[in-house]
């Protein structure tokens, strides 16, 4: 299995950028969080509890002096990153590339009600086959529109600098799985972020790695993952 290339092997060692870092967030809670929904590219806003989960991890990222924020444009996560830029003063630039899963039928539908109505359509995304959710996007397409936007900003940073990603459980999976190289058929092994929690990719000469995965706080269920 090769990794695709990422412009950040070791041939950019003499380049003075390596040793930078991406966070990639997932926005806090939503009230389609609490019920187990699909939320998708649906915009649902953030529960006051989410709006507070984002301000506390605001203060804890503020720590890593982060260089540059990018977010997804739905308001769950574009609040979620104004919490970081009022502690940071940094600005936040809007893609709608870092939205979740376009996952068609199942948006709006609970975790019940997908395996009631689409029970072998889910089984067979949870085996790792290739499937339209929904009659939605794979998770391949995901990847294909967030991780070159993720990378595009990652290439703007200064040696040893920090990235935070604002974005959605499914499509940082799907980012992380790509950035590391990973065939697709793995990318459910990632296991899924709690709201408001983060994963760290640290850059070496071969290329990213994951050094940290649902961070944040002490462990909490894993609510609505793909969304």
């Amino acid at each position: 299995m090769s990794a695709p290339s990422t412009g950040t092997t070791a041939e950019t060692e003499g380049d003075g950028r390596t040793g930078r870092k991406i966070v990639l967030w997932r926005h806090g809670q939503t009230s389609w969080n609490l019920e187990r929904r699909f939320q998708g590219s649906t915009d649902i806003e953030l529960t006051e509890t989410g709006v507070a989960q984002a301000r506390r991890a605001a203060r804890l990222l503020a720590s890593l002096k982060p260089d540059a924020i990018v977010a997804s444009d739905l308001q769950r996560a574009a609040a979620t990153a104004a919490e970081l830029a009022a502690v940071t003063g940094l600005p936040v630039e809007h893609d709608d590339a870092l939205r979740e899963t376009y996952a068609g039928e199942w948006q709006g539908l609970t975790h019940d009600e997908i395996l009631g109505k689409y029970g072998e359509q889910y089984a067979a995304w949870k085996r790792g086959e290739p499937v339209r959710r929904g009659g939605g996007e794979l998770e391949t397409e995901v990847a294909d529109r967030a991780a070159p936007v993720v990378l595009a900003h990652a290439d703007r940073l200064p040696a040893g600098g920090t990235l935070v990603v604002v974005s959605h459980g499914g499509t940082i999976r799907t980012t992380i799985g790509r950035l590391l190289g990973l065939e697709s058929s793995y990318w459910e092994g990632l296991g899924g972020l709690s709201n408001c929690c983060w994963s760290v990719l640290g850059e070496g000469a071969r290329g990213w790695r994951l050094m940290e995965h649902n961070a944040g706080t002490l462990p909490e269920p894993v609510l609505g993952d793909d969304d």
